[in-house]
């Protein structure tokens, strides 16, 4: 049964009505440079590394994905997210940060090309949050109490701003490889610095459980083909069984063994879809030796055996 987690780390409710209004603001100067940016539907790489713009023009059936350590904004419009086990909902001003890799079910609401889904990301730069922890020791103060790899609240407005200045760098490519890196460092701070900071600080502190667990999703994505054995992932990690599991489950809302079929399952998926592969090679190449056993836990996790669901995704797609 899938719970809520919306309000892992809470949402703002004593925003000022000034704040509000700058926010507002703020998110009506983005959204028109997304649609300058963004005519018709889609992603957009920008020149910025790890800075990606996105436009859905209409509701989605369902796109499975990892989830890599990123800071969303929706800018425009609402979304659901089947993340692990908790579903998540968000919409206009809300911020989506996820510290560690996660398996997510995404499904874009009431798009419409007359009013998209706009929304921007960025990746979290671990570098970056290690060096910030190192040169400014009060921000490495706060809890580092092992917490869910993701929570959704309403934006900063601080934070908000740096989006701003990031996107409106794109009309100014020639001040991108001075200014871009000074305003991510800065959202990575602000992040740090702010309600958020301790679910970085959770992941990116070395030694602690989070990221012990960090390392083990690393490697459970570069390893995920292998047969997996969770004590020698634990001892791999430096955590007894017991704990590691519970770790691992408290971050991830997965299991270890879970997550490795997540793993297996996008991937086999991707590959019937973008590779046109069998069913039955998909399944080899992701690691299953038993046909029988991946077909049942292909129809578990997608409601379906993979020859009909990929034909059905296909015809979506049209």
């Amino acid at each position: 049964m899938l719970s809520t987690g919306i309000n892992d780390c809470g949402r703002e409710k004593t925003m000022s009505e000034n704040s509000q209004n700058v926010l507002q603001e703020k998110n009506r100067l983005v959204r028109e440079k997304l649609l300058k940016w963004l005519p018709e539907q889609g992603e957009y790489q920008t020149q910025i590394a790890g800075f990606s713009l996105f436009r859905f023009d209409e509701s989605e059936s369902c796109e499975n994905c990892f989830y890599e350590p990123a800071v969303g904004v929706v800018v425009q419009g609402n979304k659901r997210s089947v993340v692990g086990s908790e579903e998540y909902f968000y919409h206009e001003y809300d911020s989506l940060l996820n510290s560690v890799d996660l398996p997510s079910q995404n499904y874009i609401l009431d798009a419409t090309p007359e009013k998209p889904f706009l929304g921007v990301s960025l990746k979290i730069d671990r570098h970056i949050i290690g060096q910030l922890l190192m040169e400014q020791p009060e921000l490495a103060q706060g809890s580092i109490e092992t917490a869910r790899g993701l929570c959704v609240m309403q934006i900063e407005v601080d934070v908000l701003d740096a989006f701003l200045r990031l996107t409106e760098l794109l009309d100014n490519p020639g001040q991108i490889p001075v200014l871009a890196p000074m305003i991510v460092r800065e959202i990575h701070y602000r992040l740090l610095a702010g309600p958020r900071g301790r679910f970085l600080r959770a992941i990116n502190t070395a030694g602690s459980q989070g990221n012990r667990i960090a390392q083990a999703v690393s490697w459970l994505r570069e390893n995920y083909k292998k047969p997996l054995q969770v004590d020698e992932l634990a001892k791999k990690v430096n955590m007894a069984t017991s704990t590691f599991h519970r770790h691992f489950k408290q971050i991830t809302t997965l299991s270890p063994l879970q997550y490795q079929k997540r793993l297996r399952l996008y991937e086999a998926q991707r590959l019937m879809l973008v590779e046109n592969e069998y069913a039955s090679r998909a399944c080899l190449a992701v690691g299953y030796e038993s046909p029988t056993q991946f077909n049942r836990e292909y129809k578990r996790l997608f409601g379906e055996p993979p020859s009909r669901n990929v034909h059905k995704v296909r015809e979506l797609q049209v």
